[in-house]
Parts: structure tokens; sequence; C-alpha cells
């Protein structure tokens, strides 16, 4: 399960997508979070869909590896799902004991798994696509106007690409220690959830320790050359937008557009 987390990690291929400029990518992704939280009816669901199939298609990244990483959230779907589907008041379906399955619970739960599912797919389209430079340049530049109050733009894009850009290290180091532990005669598998959990605690000192030299080798490098921050540093590769670009906003706008429509004009759902 460890190795199923795909967010953070880049799948190099050419696409339409990963030729596109950061800034449109994570602009896209911003109005695919904000539509998700606007859907309540099939309708919006339904448009959501196709404007996600729509991007899956034109990244050419396989689609069992980009849903690969819903494997390592099946518990927290789970939870929110089955909260959502006892806990909801409504029209009473199904009674069991104190849990009862209400109308309006099934809706919320159905509504609510696809929207997490999404939620993780759709992040996982912009680290797939975009490497850990691109981003740290994308976000430097949509957020460039908050230089303006002193806020440090560049140090918090290179945190935040950093950040991603560990999620994939430090899943392949678990991996590594827990199959070294394996050898010496350690058991993962076998118990109950708090028993499972409680042998991945020896696992918690190698990775903190190997996290810790990565980051330690990281600041070096870095000062090894002459890393400065931000100011005054060019780029050997500076961000221009193409036609492709412009095209994708305006895809952006059409989808936001029809899923506030859907929102206002309240098309009836299930």
């Amino acid at each position: 399960m460890i190795r199923d987390i795909t967010l953070g990690q880049y799948y190099p291929v050419d696409s339409v997508l990963h030729r596109m400029d950061p800034r449109t990518k994570l602009f896209g992704t911003m109005v695919f979070i904000i539509s998700l939280f606007l859907a309540d009816s099939v309708v919006a669901y339904v448009i959501a869909t196709l404007f996600l199939a729509m991007a899956i298609r034109i990244s050419k990244v396989p689609f069992p590896f980009m849903v690969r990483g819903l494997k390592a959230m099946v518990f927290l779907l789970l939870i929110s799902v089955s909260f959502n589907l006892f806990l909801t008041d409504g029209q009473v379906l199904v009674r069991l004991g104190f849990l009862k399955i209400t109308r309006e619970g099934i809706r919320l739960s159905c509504f609510m798994g696809l929207r997490l599912i999404y939620l993780i797919v759709g992040s996982s389209i912009m680290t797939l696509t975009t490497t850990p430079n691109q981003l740290t340049d994308g976000l430097e530049k949509s957020l460039g106007f908050l230089k303006a109050v002193k806020v440090p733009v560049h140090e918090i894009s290179m945190m935040m690409s950093i950040a991603l850009r560990f999620i994939p290290i430090l899943v392949e180091e678990t991996d590594k220690i827990m199959k070294a532990q394996m050898a010496r005669g350690a058991d993962f598998e076998s118990g109950n959830l708090i028993q499972k959990a409680r042998s991945m605690v020896p696992l918690l000192v190698p990775l903190f320790i190997s996290a810790f030299r990565r980051a330690t080798d990281l600041a070096m490098a870095m000062e090894a050359r002459c890393y400065r921050g931000g100011e005054g540093r060019t780029k050997m590769k500076p961000l221009r937008y193409s036609r492709r670009d412009y095209a994708a906003y305006g895809v952006y706008g059409i989808y936001l557009a029809a899923m506030i429509g859907v929102k206002v004009l309240a098309v009836p759902g299930i």
C-alpha cells in the first residue's frame, strides 16, 4: 500500500498537459477543487466527471497508475462515506438498531465519496504532469503579487515543491525499511488494525533519521551551489503562455460557468 501513493510523483511522457504552463495547471486544479465544493447534484457531478476524464485523456498518464493512489485512501473514504450514510437525517429506508440509512444519507455519502476521489485524482494529475522545478516557478509567478506586502513567495514556493517531491522519496525509503525489517523477521501484515499500527512504530525512527539526513544533504547541496533565495535570480526557462494555455483558460471558464449555472438554477439531483 505504501508504494501505491502517487501524489508528488512525476510521470514523464509527451502530452498536451505536460507542455502546458504550470500556472495554467495550478489555476485549473484550483478551479476544479472549487467546483467540487459547489457540486450538489447529479448533473454537476456528471459535468465534473467529463472534465476530469478529459484531463486524464490528454495527460496520457495510464489510468491504472493514476488511480493507484486511491488504494492508500480507502480507509479515509470508508470513514467519510459511513458517517454520511448512517448519521444523516431524512427519510428512513433501513434501520439497524440505533443506526439508520436514509435517502438523503445515500445521496450525500455518494457525493462525498466522489468528491474525495475526484480531489485526489485531480491533484495527482497536476503533480504527475509537472516537474518540481516547474511547480516552483508556477507558484512563484502566480503568487508574485504578494511580494508587495513582503511575503517571501519564492521561499514558500520552494518549500511546497520540496515537500511534494519528498513524498515519493520517503515512500520509497519506507518500502526499503519495511523489506529490510521483514527480512529480519518483522511482521507487518498479520493482526488487527491496532496491531498493524503498532507494528509500524519501529519504522518511524529509521524513517525520521533518513528524512533528516536527506534534508541535510539537500541543504548542503544548495549551499554548495551558492543558493541565496529568489531575489535577483534569473530563469533558464522563463515561463511563457502559448495558445494552448489561453485555450485551456477558456475551457476553465466554460466549465466553471456550467457548474455555477447548475448550482444557481438548482437542477434537481437524485
